[in-house]
C-alpha cells in the first residue's frame, strides 16, 4: 500500500512514524517549507500521547529534550489556588507527561522518519494543490493522485493508495473538500508566546495557569529542576481578549515587542510568581490569534481523509492539540494495519474506522474547549468570587472541581484508569 502525508508537523510525521511501526512502509511525506527549523516554544505531551511514543520506541529521546511535569495548578488572576492535582506518573499513569519545545520535537520526528523509512522519506519544498479522487493509476489501479508545486512553478505527481492531509489548520486538503468554510473563527483572544529564564517557583515542577476567560497566564518548566542554579527556563502564554471593534492581525510566529503586554499584566505579581518579570525576560515572543475549526461531519473523501489541525484545530484549553494529533495517527495507522487488505474495500473500511474511533471524540473536545476545557475552574472562581476569595472551597465545592478535571480527561482519553487499561493501538502482529 502506497500512502502518501501531505505536512511534515507533528501529526504528519506521527503518522509516518506509526505507519512504519504497523508494517506499512511505502510512505512519502511532502512538505510546502523549504527546511524544517526548530520553530515555536512549548507543548506539552500528555500522558495518552506518550503511551504511543513509547510504543514507538520514542520515549526516551522525547525525554531527553523535555522534562515531565509532576503537578497541574489553577489561580485566580490574584494567585489564589483554585484547583491543584498531580500529573504524570505522579497521578498514577503507567507514562508520564511531558513538556518539550515543539520545534525540537518536530525536528526528532524527522529524524526518525528518515532514519526509519530512509532519506528520501519527506520531501521539502513542494506545496499541495489537491488531490484527484479515483483515477486508473499507470498499473491501472484506482489510485489518489496528488499534485504539488514548488517556488519555481515545477509539478510534482504522486499516486497513492491513501492520501493523508496532516497540513495544518490552514489545509490545502481539507480547502478543497470545504471550499466554502474560509478562515478558522477567531474568539477575539489573543495570545503571545515565549520562552524565559526565570526564578524557579513552587516546587519547579508544576505547570500553572491563573486568570480567567478575559486574560490568562500560562508556565511551565521546560528543563527539568536544578539545571541552572535558582533558574529555570519556562514556556509560558500570556492571553488577552481583544477589545471590541478590533480586528484580527495576529499572524502565525510574528514577533511582537514585549513592552505592552507586560504593561497588561503589570499587577500579576503574585508572592510566589511575577508574571511581568517572565514577559519582560523573554527572548521572543511570538503573537498568535487563537483560533480553531468548526467541527467537520466527514474527514475522509475518496480514500483521502484529513488529520490533526486539518480535522480538527482545537483551542489549546487543555494542552491537547498535539497529543491528539499522536493518537490520530496511531488509529489511523493501525486501521490501514488491520483493516485494509490491500484492496478497495479494506481501504475504505480502515478509513471509516478511523473516522468512527477519532470524529466524535475530538468533535466532543471542541464543543469541551470553546467551553474553556478544565480550565472552567478558573472562570468559575472569578463569576463567583471576582475580588478573591480566602478559600476556595466557600466559593466552589471540591466535588464539583473535581468534576470538571475528571469529564475533561474522560473526554480525552487520559483519565489514568480508562487509558492504563485501553488496548495497545500496536496492531498485535507487532506487538
Amino acid at each position: 500500500m502506497k500512502i502518501v502525508i501531505v505536512g511534515a508537523g507533528i501529526g504528519g510525521l506521527a503518522t509516518a512514524l506509526s505507519l512504519a511501526a504497523a508494517g506499512l512502509r511505502d510512505v512519502t511525506v511532502v512538505e510546502r517549507a523549504q527546511g524544517l527549523r526548530p520553530l515555536g516554544v512549548g507543548i506539552n505531551l500528555l500522558p495518552h500521547a506518550v503511551r504511543e511514543l513509547t510504543e514507538l520506541g520514542l520515549v526516551d529521546a522525547v525525554a531527553a529534550i523535555g522534562t515531565a511535569p509532576g503537578r497541574l495548578s489553577y489561580f485566580n488572576r490574584f494567585g489564589q489556588p483554585v484547583w491543584s492535582e498531580p500529573r504524570g506518573l505522579e497521578a498514577g499513569y503507567h507514562w508520564p507527561q511531558l513538556s518539550v519545545h515543539r520545534g525540537e520535537f518536530q525536528l526528532l520526528l524527522a529524524d526518525e522518519v528518515r532514519r526509519r523509512l530512509g532519506a528520501d522519506a519527506i520531501r521539502l519544498g513542494w506545496r499541495a494543490t489537491g488531490v484527484e479522487h479515483g483515477v486508473a493509476g499507470a498499473d491501472g489501479r484506482v489510485v489518489e493522485r496528488a499534485r504539488f508545486a514548488d517556488a519555481a512553478g515545477a509539478e510534482l505527481v504522486l499516486d497513492a493508495d491513501v492520501v493523508i492531509g496532516a497540513d495544518g489548520i490552514h489545509s490545502a486538503l481539507r480547502a478543497q473538500a470545504h471550499p466554502t468554510e474560509g478562515a478558522p473563527p477567531w474568539n477575539r483572544l489573543v495570545l503571545w508566546r515565549g520562552t524565559a529564564l526565570a526564578p524557579t517557583y513552587l516546587d519547579g515542577r508544576t505547570m500553572i495557569m491563573a486568570g480567567d476567560a478575559e486574560q490568562k497566564f500560562v508556565a511551565y518548566p521546560l528543563v527539568a529542576p536544578g539545571t541552572e542554579a535558582g533558574m529555570t527556563r519556562v514556556n509560558f502564554i500570556a492571553e488577552r481578549r481583544a477589545p471590541e471593534g478590533v480586528d484580527e492581525t495576529a499572524d502565525w510566529n510574528h514577533a511582537v515587542d514585549p513592552a505592552p503586554i507586560v504593561d497588561l499584566f503589570a499587577d500579576w505579581d503574585f508572592d510566589w510568581l511575577d508574571v511581568p518579570a517572565i514577559i519582560g525576560a523573554a527572548d521572543e515572543i511570538l503573537e498568535y490569534p487563537m483560533v480553531d475549526r468548526d467541527p467537520l461531519d466527514r474527514w475522509t473523501v475518496g480514500r483521502t481523509t484529513l488529520l490533526g489541525d486539518a480535522a480538527h484545530a482545537l483551542y489549546p484549553n487543555g494542552s491537547n492539540g498535539a497529543s491528539q494529533a499522536i493518537l490520530d495517527a496511531r488509529s489511523l495507522a493501525f486501521h490501514l494495519a488491520t483493516t485494509a487488505d490491500g484492496g478497495p474495500d479494506g481501504i475504505d473500511a480502515a478509513l471509516a474506522a478511523y473516522e468512527a474511533d477519532r470524529r466524535p471524540i475530538t468533535t466532543k473536545l471542541s464543543a469541551m474547549t470553546r467551553q474553556l476545557g478544565p480550565e472552567r475552574v478558573m472562570q468559575l472562581a472569578f463569576e463567583r468570587a471576582p475580588q478573591g476569595f480566602a478559600d476556595i472551597h466557600d466559593v466552589i465545592p471540591e466535588a464539583e472541581l473535581r468534576e470538571i478535571a475528571d469529564a475533561y480527561k474522560v473526554a480525552a482519553g487520559f483519565h489514568p484508569e480508562l487509558l492504563n487499561e485501553r488496548s495497545s493501538l500496536t496492531p498485535a502482529a507487532r506487538a
